[in-house]
């Protein structure tokens, strides 16, 4: 197979996504750096080093760095993410929405279009919040963070961000569909590689300043390789079923026939359940970090990463939507009746409402795994951080995006290619058959 798959430069349609995933994400690194007018950039620096080690640092990495710069893409593609979730689990409940639903590509048009005039609303809510809060913040030196507070300053800010927001948001579609990968995946991928540089700098001084072992340093690097091999592991496991189809007669020849296998992995929801816990927990959180009110601020000091009660948040969020995700992904009756369909069956099970409950059975045991392999991985290397004051984006759900999405990036670059090479082969083939 590796020799009939052709380079990357070979494939024009290949290069042309990539291209343009690329300049996508380049836009967005430059955004990054657009700061918010309005804001003494000095002050706010020094308030975000003072609240190191707290869930800001979290809101940072998913942002790239830009929540901590308060660029125009502070909210990052965070209230988009939150929209969908709420969508999603509205389905469940709303029956108009579940109706469309099921109304194929129509459907989820419209329903793409309601996650976005939500997402709208909750930039500008949680705009609104964060620019009051400022207003009420110091720097280390007492010196306002904001500065000239008022309405003024609070609509330009809500504008703004809303505005940044939104754009991510149409990058993130851009990419998906005329890109390579899936586009709000890569932009919280690339935000979080661009912050390790300077996570590997920082490390580097703490060393040289005798403020970290060495051999401490060592250590973190055996487990994030550790963790890594695991991801891979795991995200490459998957559970076959066997699959029977009888052979049909068709004149005097015997078609069909054998046995094949229906592929279910291990983790079928990928990095989205971290994804969608984390923003969960991370924005609501760090909005209440700006707000200068005694309860909340102990609320957002409560769920600081490494904390109990966050770590117990963000395992239930983990395996909730792990089953949640797997579930909107795969239908277990629909592919019972498409196997029914064709004639296909599992060896000792009836076709049907029975292999669909079998389906179903098997499915429901892997994303047990699943959930708790993606809550394992993103919770205890953070444990492990927050213990001996690591640097945070070395933790397990930083590792974990990274990896599941440049897994998933690369499956679908293969796939592309792998698609080439069959049509160049069709192609020779009616070429030598038919004379043309």
């Amino acid at each position: 197979m590796a020799a009939l798959t052709p380079n990357i430069s070979k494939v024009p349609e290949l290069n042309r996504r990539i291209i343009i995933t690329l300049v996508m994400l380049a836009i967005f690194r430059i955004g990054v750096f657009v700061p918010t007018p309005g804001i003494d950039a000095e002050a706010l620096s020094g308030f975000f080093k003072a609240a190191s080690g707290t869930l800001l640092d979290f809101a940072t990495m998913f942002t790239g760095g830009a929540l901590e710069r308060f660029s125009v893409f502070s909210l990052g593609i965070m209230p988009y993410i939150s929209a969908s979730i709420i969508l999603q689990l509205l389905q469940a409940v709303v029956p108009q929405l579940e109706k469309l639903s099921k109304e194929g590509e129509a459907g989820r048009k419209v329903i793409t279009q309601y996650t976005r005039y939500l997402t709208v609303i909750l930039c500008v809510v949680q705009g609104f919040m964060i620019a009051v809060g400022l207003e009420s913040m110091r720097g280390p030196a007492g010196e306002p963070i904001v500065l000239t507070v008022g309405w003024s300053f609070r609509i330009m800010t809500v504008v703004t961000l809303t505005t940044g927001s939104v754009f991510l948001m149409w990058l993130g579609e851009q990419i998906t569909e005329r890109g390579i990968g899936n586009g709000i995946s890569l932009l919280i991928f690339v935000g979080i590689i661009a912050m390790m540089p300077s996570a590997v700098y920082n490390t580097i001084q703490l060393v040289r300043g005798g403020e970290m072992n060495f051999l401490f340093v060592v250590v973190l690097v055996a487990v994030m390789i550790g963790v890594v091999a695991f991801i891979v592991f795991m995200e490459s496991g998957q559970r076959r079923i066997p699959i029977q189809y009888p052979k049909r007669v068709v004149g005097r020849k015997v078609m069909g026939g054998g046995t094949q296998h229906l592929p279910l992995k291990v983790n079928s929801a990928g990095v989205i359940p971290p994804i969608f816990a984390s923003s969960i927990i991370v924005f609501p959180a760090t909005v209440a970090n700006f707000i200068n009110v005694p309860f909340m601020k102990t609320i957002s000091q409560s769920l600081n990463p490494g904390g109990v009660l966050y770590n117990l948040l963000y395992v239930a969020f983990i395996i909730f939507f792990t089953y949640f995700y797997t579930a909107i992904q795969f239908n277990p009756k629909e592919v019972a009746e498409n196997l029914k369909k064709y004639g296909g069956f599992v060896p000792g099970i009836r076709p049907g409402a029975h292999t669909a409950d079998y389906i179903d059975l098997v499915l429901t045991r892997l994303t047990l795994w699943g959930s708790l392999y993606l809550a394992a991985v993103c919770v205890l290397p953070s444990i492990f951080i927050a213990e001996f004051n690591a640097p945070f984006y070395f933790g397990g759900t930083a590792l974990l995006i990274v990896v599941g999405v440049a897994l998933d990036t690369a499956q679908q670059i293969e796939s592309h290619m792998l698609a080439r090479s069959y049509d160049g082969l069709l192609k020779k083939g009616k070429i030598k058959g038919r004379g043309l």
